[in-house]
């Protein structure tokens, strides 16, 4: 077992009991992107414009650390390289001098690969693919991962290579008729993913660094996994036709009302070999059974007719004093996939092998992979519903707006929205012999939104422009993702769903955004000093908001056929934060308020109970554009992000049994993701962060 804990940096702190000590570094995340875009216009005749357009943006990230704390291993880095083309083309006919026709095609590509390196990080002695892989296996199509509380989870080898194809039809054709604008038009989807993940995976999870059984000093891992892999192509498809009129009845009064028309039909394969496997008798999973492979993941419905309903009126008509009332409804579907196009990564695509207690290493029988097969005992497997239905919103709004002078104008806007039919995810566990974890998608979300907002806007005039908005709103759902295993969602067998309703994972009660260009004027009329602090501009941007939710959980627990992570029982009379200039961000949760739930029980703490951070961030850019001659120019543009370099810190960890429970241990912007199939945005542009400085210069012609 040593080669294995050497892979780990080498303690440089204070020990922390439980055999484990402190390990502290600083390092840098390297990434590049690169964006290459290509456009053609062209005027055909009178009647007919055709245009073009191509872009390719490569970019890759070295992320040390490829999972948030208290996951994080420093020796372990992600690296992961993407690419994105989309090619778009177009074609505009006017058809009479009152009806006209556009044509739209898009195709886009998106491709992701990532795997896993393991360096000498912090003294750490990285081990070699034969001592972590079987025969016939190595970091090249194969991953290790080695999970130990405290420590972190290990990581070597490939992750996968996948794709993202799509096709996009759109054909709008418009018609004007006296009052009325008409518009009709189709659109039509075509989605192919592709992954190539690793070929075979070893997972080993140890219960801490203990020598009781499980302990990764016992030389038995508390469960270990061997699991086969293969790639596949799935298929998606979706259609909508649509209507619209646009009709001023008077000149203070025009409405807007149409319909839209969803057909989406579940993934399926791209032929036979590849379409994903469901079940049959998800009522009463003691008896349930595997339905024949081909079989749809859920019935297509054909009832999701979403009108649409908007009113504008003009209250007050003055010179440069115009008010306007403003309001609209609409029922919109959702596409109705949610998690299930993960698909691909469970049964038939994959098999495992899972050893309880297991002696570590693994022996080769052991590591071997299991045989891939498409007869049970399943191992895991996504399906849906067969009833499922395409989730809905009813969204409205009403705004009131007002011009304040030539150039500028507030709004006042009250927005509301429910989501009903929304997808949930409950994970069975073991609910018969046949099948090991059933993940299964339904119905059984449900939210509701409402928020006021402020907006003030004031378009260029004597150089100077600006917008600034406030949002106050409130989300409340009883699931706020539809993620395949998230294990979060209270089990039906425990209670009712709606206990888990509350404030949204991203309920953001208070935000605030400002953004102003300003072009600087040249001090004198001098050519030399004209020249020199002329055609300057200044942009700022300011971004304000109060804290998101956190969800306090314990360690997952399997029972009554499920398995989800509990929430905790409260102990009376202990504050459930404590403040303090030692702790990251000013605050930490107590950990001594509270207990774990009983064994099978949801417990008496609410879900997103408590708050995380707020932030804000200013930016500041300055540019100078530089006339050459008549037909070339130079832009010069400083940008300053987080200018002030205020820390704006992460969520604390949820977990009640890590040991960095109730602490935040990363900054905003790694907390958001680091782009690519991490998620959120490249790190670049990412909010959030420490002061960074980007300097660009653009030649013009």
């Amino acid at each position: 077992m040593q080669p294995y804990l050497n892979a780990f940096p080498v303690q440089n702190g204070p020990e922390l009991g439980a055999g484990l000590a402190q390990f502290n570094a600083g390092y840098s995340n390297p990434s590049t992107l690169n964006a290459y875009a290509i456009r053609v216009d062209h005027v055909i005749n009178s009647k007919l414009n055709l245009f073009g357009r191509y872009n390719y943006s490569p970019s890759s990230l070295n992320l040390r650390g490829f999972i948030p704390p208290p996951y994080t291993v420093l020796s372990t880095t992600e690296f992961l390289s993407s690419s994105e083309q989309t090619l778009t083309v177009g074609l505009t006919e006017l058809i009479k001098p009152r009806i006209s026709n556009e044509v739209r095609a898009n195709y886009s590509n998106d491709r992701v690969g990532t795997k896993l390196v393991s360096d000498n990080f912090g003294g750490a002695l990285p081990l070699s693919d034969s001592v972590l892989f079987p025969a016939g296996f190595s970091s090249t199509n194969g991953a290790f991962l080695m999970f130990i509380p405290g420590a972190g989870e290990y990581g070597q080898g490939k992750l996968a290579t996948d794709e993202q194809r799509q096709i996009n039809l759109v054909d709008n054709l418009s018609l004007t008729q006296a009052s009325h604008q008409l518009k009709f038009g189709a659109d039509y989807r075509w989605l192919s993913p592709f992954s190539n993940p690793f070929s075979y995976r070893q997972y080993a999870q140890f219960s801490g660094m203990t020598t009781t059984p499980g302990g990764a000093l016992s030389g038995t891992a508390q469960i270990a996994e061997s699991s086969a892999y293969q790639g596949d192509a799935l298929l998606l498809q979706n259609f909508s036709f649509y209507g619209q009129d646009t009709w001023k009845i008077s000149p203070k009064l025009t409405l807007t009302y149409g319909l839209r028309w969803d057909i989406n039909p579940p993934l399926k394969g791209k032929n036979l070999a590849n379409d994903p496997f469901t079940i049959e008798g998800l009522n009463d999973p003691a008896t349930m059974t595997l339905a024949p492979r081909g079989a749809p993941l859920y019935q297509t419905t054909y009832g999701n007719v979403g009108p649409r309903l908007g009113l504008a009126y003009q209250l007050v008509q003055k010179p440069n004093w115009d008010t306007v009332l403003r309001g609209g409804f609409g029922i919109f579907y959702d596409l109705g996939s949610g998690s299930l196009g993960g698909v691909s990564s469970y049964f038939p695509y994959s098999t495992n092998k899972i050893i309880a207690s297991a002696p570590f290493p693994l022996s080769p029988q052991n590591a071997a992979p299991p045989a891939l097969t498409v007869n049970p005992p399943v191992g895991t497997i996504s399906v849906a519903d067969p009833h499922l239905k395409l989730p809905r919103s009813y969204q409205w709004n009403v705004s009131l707006e007002q011009s304040m002078g030539s150039s500028q104008s507030l709004s006042l806007t009250y927005i509301g929205a429910i989501g009903r039919d929304l997808l949930r995810v409950t994970d069975l566990f073991n609910p018969d012999p046949n099948f090991q974890f059933v993940g299964v998608t339904d119905n059984s979300a449900t939210s509701d939104y409402q928020a006021l907002q402020l907006k003030f806007q004031r378009r260029l005039s004597r150089g100077l422009q600006g917008l600034a908005s406030y949002t106050f709103s409130h989300s409340i759902d009883n699931a706020s993702t539809d993620a395949f295993a998230n294990y979060l969602n209270t089990p039906a067998a425990l209670g009712n769903p709606n206990i888990d309703r509350s404030d949204s994972d991203f309920d953001i009660r208070h935000s605030f955004t400002a953004g102003v260009t300003y072009n600087l004027p040249a001090p004198g009329s001098e050519k030399v000093v004209h020249a020199i602090f002329g055609d300057w501009s200044l942009d700022s941007f300011v971004m304000a908001r109060s804290a998101p939710p956190v969800d306090i959980v314990g360690a997952q627990v399997f029972v009554a056929g499920v398995t989800f992570y509990p929430r905790p029982n409260v102990n009376a009379g202990l504050p459930l934060v404590l403040y303090a200039p030692q702790y990251p961000g000013g605050k930490i949760f107590n950990k001594a308020a509270f207990t774990a739930a009983p064994a099978g029980q949801q417990g008496n703490f609410g879900r997103n109970v408590l708050r995380g951070f707020g932030a804000w961030q200013a930016d500041l850019a300055l540019q100078r554009q530089f006339h050459l001659t008549e037909k070339f120019g130079l832009r010069f543009r400083a940008e300053f992000f987080n200018i002030f370099n205020h820390p704006n810190f992460g969520s604390p960890t949820n977990t009640l049994s890590s040991a960095l429970f109730g602490k935040s241990t990363q900054t905003l912007a790694s907390s958001l993701g680091s782009g690519g199939a991490n998620g959120g945005f490249n790190p670049l542009y990412q909010i959030g962060g420490p002061r960074s400085i980007q300097l660009a210069l653009k030649f013009l012609f």
